[in-house]
């Protein structure tokens, strides 16, 4: 009482023995809670529950439906014979040591019972009268013998129950199958009928404490590339680009949270607007900005210890080669003072920073390079690109795409991750309705094309995916959304393993991962 999340648990005699299979958060807190009876659920649309939840001002009806191709037809395995409404003895016959049960009878439209029972009026008596009601009568003799005939129903009509003779087909609980009373074979788990489910399927989503928050941003830029991020964090520090004049990019502290000064804060001065900014895996204090426009370089900035306590104006280097737009740069997950980056020349270039030149061109595409990512491992490079193909490299053989394979069909936008120990790739793209969805690729098999599609929703902007390894729940969210999708990935069918999503109360603007270092284990925080 009082809460507005409702909890749907599986029951089970062995371990574990309450499994989560859903949560349901609703409008209003809850002032009471009842289930409609099994009889009254709407079978042919897979209802297997309802609640009705009282709130301050309103009954709310709460439905759980199991999802089904056909609703046509009467699923048997979830609607077994549930316990009927006639009575199966009366107080006198439960007295006397009568311990019948009462009746199942179907769910099936067709086959519903007719029959009703209504309790009789009180009369006024004293309890020591001789006086019985019809429905005592029928059960003053436990000792009836009954017929074949008699077992063929599982419940009785208010009219047999007014003659002793038929009290048979109330006594007949463990006569056989055909009584009515027997347990349905087709009662099947409910994990069995739902599917596989994951391990991490009650992750939840939860806003720190408003002492952890930066607050009072002012004039950020919200007009990064799609490919962008919209910011970057360490486990020191974020930057974010800023709307004003000369592409400014703030950088603030994660250590010293609070609300910011309403006055300017020190800057790096970029010159021009920033495409993508990256932030190097191994040195805290290395920003990588992309610059967009005539200057087609990238500019490595280097923060000073401790923060920016003044304007930063002059970059510790400066990368060209690129001969359009550069939009993407991600950094090498293993081996210092690699980068990589995309640009609208349709190419993707390999730097050294210590050299601060080029090492390699990789060639192929033939549209824009919508994403680039890693291999774990740190040998191959996947892209993803609006000509509709997904391509693998290993930059240390060729400049060459090693395989090729088909990609979303949508040329609005797309992103790659590498997921199950670099074994597989997760692309989040468009199809041809503009429906938001996830495919999964194995990484030596990009030919064969997806081994699962699942579509998520329709919205313009692009899922960003953030993969954790160790859980192997992916995290997906677009610039805009309020909600946050998690799934499990699996190697073997169904692949993807639906958890608790997580919705904030403002759109984002942007979503980013801190290190895995910054979690709080001791609570259990995975991300």
């Amino acid at each position: 009482q009082g809460e507005n999340l409702l909890y749907c648990f599986e029951v089970a005699p062995t371990q574990p023995a309450l499994t989560m299979v859903t949560q349901c958060r609703t409008e209003g807190s809850t002032r009471g809670l009842a289930a409609v009876p099994r009889l009254a659920l709407d079978v042919m649309a897979c209802e297997v529950l309802r609640v009705l939840q009282l709130t301050d001002t309103a009954l709310v009806p709460v439905s759980f439906l199991v999802p089904r191709k056909s609703v046509q037809e009467f699923h048997e395995d979830l609607f077994p014979d549930c316990t009927g409404t006639l009575p199966a003895t009366g107080a006198q016959g439960w007295w006397a040591g009568d311990n019948q049960q009462v009746g199942r009878v179907s769910l099936h439209p067709a086959r519903r019972p007719t029959e009703t029972f209504t309790s009789p009026i009180i009369a006024g008596t004293s309890p020591t009268s001789t006086g019985h009601t019809d429905t005592d009568t029928g059960h003053t003799d436990a000792d009836t013998g009954h017929t074949d005939a008699d077992q063929t129903s599982g419940y009785s009509s208010p009219s047999s129950l007014a003659s002793p003779g038929s009290t048979a087909t109330l006594l007949s609980a463990s006569t056989g199958p055909s009584s009515g009373f027997a347990s349905s074979p087709s009662q099947k788990s409910l994990q069995s009928i739902l599917g596989p489910s994951s391990r991490f399927r009650h992750a939840q989503g939860r806003v720190l404490h408003r002492d952890r928050h930066l607050t009072n941003l002012r004039g950020l830029s919200l007009t990064t590339p799609g490919e962008c991020d919209g910011f970057c964090a360490n486990h020191q520090r974020v930057a974010l680009p800023l709307l004003s004049a000369g592409g400014q990019i703030a950088v603030l502290e994660l250590s010293k949270p609070g609300r910011l000064p309403d006055t300017a804060v020190p800057t790096i001065q970029n010159g021009v607007a920033v495409a993508d900014l990256t932030w190097d895996p191994f040195d805290p204090r290395r920003l990588a900005v992309e610059v967009p426009a005539e200057h087609f370089g990238i500019r490595l900035w280097r923060v000073p210890e401790g923060g920016l306590q003044e304007t930063l104006q002059e970059p510790e280097a400066i990368l060209r080669g690129h001969t359009e737009k550069i939009y993407s740069v991600r950094f090498h997950p293993m081996a210092s003072d690699l980068l990589v980056s995309s640009s609208y020349d349709m190419t993707v270039r390999i730097w050294e920073l210590s050299t601060g030149r080029e090492v390699l061109c990789l060639q192929g595409h033939t549209d824009q390079i919508f994403s680039m990512a890693w291999s774990p491992d740190g040998k191959k490079l996947a892209t993803v690109s609006k000509d509709g193909r997904i391509r693998l490299y290993e930059p240390r053989r060729s400049s060459q795409p090693q395989q090729e394979g088909p990609g979303p069909e949508g040329g609005r936008g797309a992103r790659l991750v590498w997921v199950c120990g670099g074994d597989y790739l997760l692309v989040s793209g468009f199809d041809s309705r503009s429906e938001r969805r996830i495919l999964l690729y194995r990484a030596q098999a990009l030919p064969e094309g997806p081994l699962s599609v699942l579509g998520l929703d329709v919205a313009p902007s692009t899922l960003l995916p953030f993969y954790d390894e160790d859980t192997s729940v992916v995290f997906l969210t677009g610039k805009g959304d309020t909600r946050v999708f998690l799934y499990e990935v699996t190697p073997e069918p169904p692949y993807f393993l639906e958890c608790n999503s997580f919705t904030s109360n403002e759109p984002h603007k942007g979503f980013v991962f801190l290190p895995k270092t910054a979690c709080e284990v001791r609570e259990v925080e995975f991300a």
